[in-house]
């Protein structure tokens, strides 16, 4: 079975220091941006000697945007354990996750913005969709995906372009009650139960969508033909 992503240590001592630093950086970020110098400020706010600071964060903002996703996930995970989730079908699901995603971050947007402006840079590397398939993968654990095959990574890849796009959709969705968000959500699961009936007619002719070279071989070359 493919392994869930690296996460920071649960029980390596740092965990209190990561949530105090944190505390104070998103009351930081959204003015001063994410940089080292937020980092060591938001660790002087909270108390915490710059040694440690290094130490609960050794790669700076990067692990820092990297821990905050990290309990966003979970905090996302917590919502989609409510009692009401069970009787959704799975598109309402993954409609509700993706909503209640944004709604652990709508107290800190502008700080977002900011995160999302670091995170599109050169110098941030792959941690953007890292972090974007983090939140597919939660995603798709809290719905009780059991798969290990293709479908593990496809079902992965298409949610986490659903989550990105809406998600920057909703940055710059200035609305009150952020109904075009809403819309654009909802058109792009549309797009995902389109995909998925697609996939079940090529099932029902007998190929396989996890092996499209296959798949497309027998359509040209059809058996005895």
């Amino acid at each position: 079975m493919p392994e869930k992503p690296d996460n920071f240590a649960d029980h390596d001592g740092f965990e209190s220091v990561r949530e105090k630093i944190l505390e104070a950086a998103l009351g930081r970020a959204a003015f001063d941006g994410w940089t080292g110098a937020m980092l060591d400020a938001a660790a002087r706010d909270a108390g915490i000697d710059r040694a440690v600071r290094l130490a609960a964060f050794p790669c700076g903002v990067r692990d820092l945007l990297r821990f905050w996703s990290e309990g966003n996930d979970r905090a996302m995970l917590a919502a989609m354990a409510a009692p009401e989730f069970k009787s959704l079908k799975i598109r309402e699901k993954v409609t509700f996750a993706v909503r209640a995603r944004l709604d652990i971050l709508r107290p800190h947007k502008e700080a977002v913005r900011r995160a999302a402006a670091i995170l599109a840079l050169p110098t941030s590397g792959l941690l953007g969709p890292r972090l974007a398939w983090a939140t597919a993968d939660a995603i798709w654990r809290g719905l009780g995906d059991k798969s290990t095959d293709f479908n593990f990574y496809s079902k992965r890849g298409i949610l986490s372009g659903v989550w990105t796009s809406t998600f920057a959709r909703w940055l710059a969705d200035d609305s009150e009650d952020e109904a075009p968000t809403r819309v654009f959500l909802d058109a792009r699961i549309d797009n995902v139960m389109q995909i998925e009936k697609a996939k079940a007619r090529v099932r029902d002719m007998g190929l396989n969508p996890a092996t499209p070279i296959e798949a497309l071989a027998k359509l040209r070359y059809p058996a005895g033909g």
